[in-house]
């Protein structure tokens, strides 16, 4: 590994970025969330000065550093358990399920704590 101060600036930098809004990214198309997931592998396949052979989760395991589907998943869930203890009466109604019949694939932002 190049140099472990990387890791650091990766975590608070680029990270912030494409976990903006995360919750709803976790409902995009699996090809937009694998574009994120290229960018995020580029990027510490950068940092670690890895060669084109090591799996990247490999350099995810020994840079602890979790995947962005997994990262949608860990923030909806924390998001869904601070919107079921909310003091506002009308916020633990939007964890709970949707009253309408679904039509295609479309994912909504509950199916992300036992997808993936």
């Amino acid at each position: 590994m190049r140099n472990v101060l990387t890791v650091p600036l990766y975590k608070a930098i680029l990270k912030p970025i494409w976990a903006y809004g995360i919750q709803m990214w976790g409902t995009a198309s699996n090809s937009n969330i694998d574009i994120l997931e290229r960018f995020q592998a580029k990027v510490l396949r950068i940092i670690t000065g890895s060669p084109w052979y090591v799996p990247n989760a490999i350099i995810h395991r020994d840079l602890r550093v979790s995947t962005v589907k997994h990262a949608a998943r860990t923030y909806s869930i924390i998001y869904h358990r601070r919107l079921v203890n909310h003091p506002n009466k009308l916020a633990p109604s939007l964890v709970r399920g949707l009253s309408y019949p679904r039509r295609l694939k479309r994912k909504h932002p509950q199916d992300l704590q036992t997808s993936f």
